[in-house]
């Protein structure tokens, strides 16, 4: 059974803070997932939980091929040198587009989206949007 849309997207935000505290705590991926759900005062169910953790762990396992297709899709950008919240989301989104072929890849740019404009600068969109949208076509 499928998650309604805002735990879905929850379980995103998660996952992309994650891969923010692994990447720029330089934590390994066994640290941030002991520390990462202490740290949380919300109460997080199981559901939303389990695919954040899902993502996470994609994300981490298939760190290797995301980083090669981010840097042949983002034109005169060095991952590095991307904001770290920018980075982190594109890894989440084709983390998703990988390691979850069903869902569809609109709505996995569109999530990354809306998680930008909380968490990303304005002008972070076109640039999420654009690399996103050229690993997609590319994967077709």
């Amino acid at each position: 059974m499928s998650q309604p849309v805002g735990k879905r997207r929850k379980s995103r935000e998660l996952a992309m803070q994650m891969l923010f505290q692994r990447d720029v705590g330089k934590q390994t991926a066994d640290e941030v997932q002991k520390s990462f759900w202490k740290a949380r005062e919300e109460a997080i169910d199981n559901d939303t939980r389990g695919f954040a953790e899902d993502l996470f762990r994609v994300a981490v396992a298939r760190e290797e091929e995301i980083d090669t297709l981010l840097e042949q899709h983002s034109a005169h950008w060095r991952i590095p040198r991307m904001p770290a919240v920018d980075r982190n989301l594109l890894r989440l989104a084709i983390a998703e587009l990988l390691g979850f072929p069903g869902t569809p890849v609109p709505i996995v740019i569109n999530e990354s989206l809306e998680i930008a404009k909380r968490y990303a600068a304005p002008e972070s969109l076109g640039f999420l949007n654009g690399i996103l949208d050229a690993i997609a076509k590319s994967r077709k």
